[in-house]
């Protein structure tokens, strides 16, 4: 499977130019892992979490969670309670949001998904920079970047291309102070490091 060149991508990451603080994450980890459940649901108020499946929970293009994964993966899934679907559902026990739009495109499929569950109140998690984290602050998300990804075998070329540059972009963007968007769950807890394990 290829993916399909990701023009919104690309036009969105111009709003950076604008808005630096949107390709800032609000929470860095190396992967899931690293992410407290329990706290982001318990102390953050958190109700729904949305994920970027490639390179983020599997390897590019395969529908089985990466097996050091499995642990963390089993307690997101206990901790925001959900439900088995179809034949990639199945495989990682999770509904799977097919978007017709391109991240950082499609908040509103993820919403219409979430039902009445707030975008304050969703965290989205993701390894790209101008998808998933763009795509979550745009949204109004709590975002976490899982900044060790799981392979570049099989990956697309000019994704990998292009996360080497995120990766420079976030240490100048840091260096620089900007921050990421205010989010009512860092400003309430005003301690991102809860989230971390």
């Amino acid at each position: 499977m290829v993916q399909s060149f990701n023009i919104s991508g690309i036009v969105n990451a111009f709003r950076v130019i604008w808005n630096p603080s949107l390709a800032i994450p609000h929470i860095i980890v190396n992967d899931v892992r690293n992410i407290n459940f329990g706290t982001l649901k318990g102390k953050g108020g958190v109700q729904a979490i949305g994920f970027d499946k490639d390179n983020c929970l599997t390897a590019p293009y395969v529908s089985q969670i990466h097996q050091p994964f499995e642990e963390a993966w089993i307690e997101c899934k206990n901790t925001f309670g959900v439900d088995n679907a179809k034949k990639l559902e199945q495989s990682l026990g999770v509904p799977v949001l097919r978007h017709s739009e391109k991240k950082p495109l499609g908040g509103r499929e993820l919403q219409k998904h979430f039902g009445q569950t707030s975008p304050r109140q969703t965290v989205f998690v993701g390894d790209r920079i101008f998808t998933d984290v763009l795509f979550g602050n745009i949204n109004g998300n709590l975002t976490i970047w899982t900044s060790k990804i799981v392979t570049e075998q099989g990956d697309n070329k000019a994704a990998a291309l292009l996360r080497r540059m995120e990766y420079r972009l976030i240490k100048f963007l840091q260096m620089m102070g900007v921050q990421a968007p205010e989010h009512p769950i860092i400003q309430t807890t005003k301690d991102k490091n809860l989230f971390i394990k």
